[in-house]
């Protein structure tokens, strides 16, 4: 994440290479496109289709890796906060950051007559640990503070025991639900806490196909493709059979399905064998991701504002042009989102560190 200082393997004259600030920019792109999708009313549309058409198909894929790339940002962070330690500047500064834009969005809606005030909303404005079912800020927060703990079980493992426990959670958590449709219960935090295992055993015992770009290229291609293949198939199923067209993202839907983990996994080993140097736009941009979903996921007002009535997806969707429009507006929300964090970044939070 943007406030967990990650510091890669591959450094160029003292400064950060640009591999893993590059994966975590793909990562917000692909969660962006998933809500430009899933938010905004175009699964409904879909749903109507008696037969898929070609921009059906586009907008199913386009919005594939939402959870994929939840996966990516904390397997970033457990691979390297497991050998490192959470300090007082770390947190308040991921704190800042979610307060800065929580608070000031609500007053920019609540005072433009956009969204009226309520107990409820107030509440979740000020307190972002609201539901640990489904939010991920507020998860997030709660997961960061879990990391002490979960630094003294991995350390405490042996590498085969951190294995064993690597692979109770994955049979339990990924195959059990993927496979056997097992309804298995958990929240962001179990989850995040699992992907902390995984990354952190990536770290600590590392094997040399992790680090061969070709083979872990291979994989993530081929984890990729599976990915796209079953979102197609079940699409075509849910046809035949006169099911939802959510049935599509079965493999991918949740965080902790099969190809959601796979393809997570695998590209982030493929980017971390990167070799592409520092570049100083790319680790700029990569700064502001955490940003990027703090603005445009913030709430439900901002995704009725954002994707209802400033896109207008579904208008989009209805005029036949819905494909140019699907990848401009991720493109410029991306870009205005990663200007407005710049801005933050370097007015008040560079600033505030300075002072202290």
């Amino acid at each position: 994440m943007d406030a967990v200082a990650i510091k890669t393997d591959k450094f160029r004259g003292g400064k950060r290479s640009s591999n893993i600030e590059l994966f975590r920019i793909l990562s917000m792109l692909m969660i962006v496109a998933h809500h430009y999708v899933v938010n905004s009313g175009l699964i409904d549309c879909i749903d109507t289709q008696a037969s898929l058409h070609f921009q059906d198909y586009f907008l199913l894929l386009f919005g594939w890796g939402g959870k994929t790339g939840i996966n990516c940002f904390v397997l970033i962070t457990g691979y390297f906060m497991c050998t490192s330690h959470i300090t007082k500047k770390k947190l308040f500064k991921l704190l800042g950051e979610v307060y800065f834009y929580t608070v000031g969005l609500w007053c920019i809606f609540f005072f433009t007559g956009y969204e009226m005030f309520s107990i409820k909303g107030f509440l979740k404005m000020i307190f972002p640990f609201f539901t640990v079912a489904n939010n991920f800020t507020g998860c997030f927060l709660l997961f960061y503070l879990l990391i002490p703990f979960l630094n003294k079980l991995i350390h405490a493992l042996t590498e085969k025991e951190h294995f064993l426990l690597m692979a109770w959670c994955i049979g339990v958590y990924v195959f059990l639900p993927s496979f056997a449709k097992a309804n298995v219960v958990f929240n962001y935090i179990t989850w995040f806490s699992i992907l902390y295992v995984i990354a952190s055993y990536i770290r600590l015992y590392p094997k040399e196909w992790f680090s061969n770009v070709t083979v872990t290229g291979l994989i993530a291609g081929v984890s990729l493709l599976l990915s796209w293949v079953s979102i197609i198939v079940l699409a075509m199923f849910s046809r035949m059979v006169g099911k939802g067209i959510g049935l599509c993202y079965f493999f991918v839907a949740d965080s902790n399905k099969v190809f959601a983990l796979m393809t997570g996994v695998s590209a982030f080993l493929f980017f971390k064998n990167l070799r592409i140097g520092y570049s100083r736009g790319i680790n700029t941009i990569a700064a502001a991701t955490f940003g990027v979903l703090c603005i445009h996921a913030n709430s439900d007002t901002m995704r009725r504002w954002l994707w209802v009535d400033v896109c207008n997806n579904v208008g989009a969707y209805q005029g036949g042009n819905v494909i140019i429009h699907a990848v401009v507006s991720v493109a410029a929300i991306y870009t205005v989102c990663t200007i407005i964090d710049m801005v933050r970044i370097r007015l008040i939070e560079q600033p505030l560190i300075r002072r202290n």
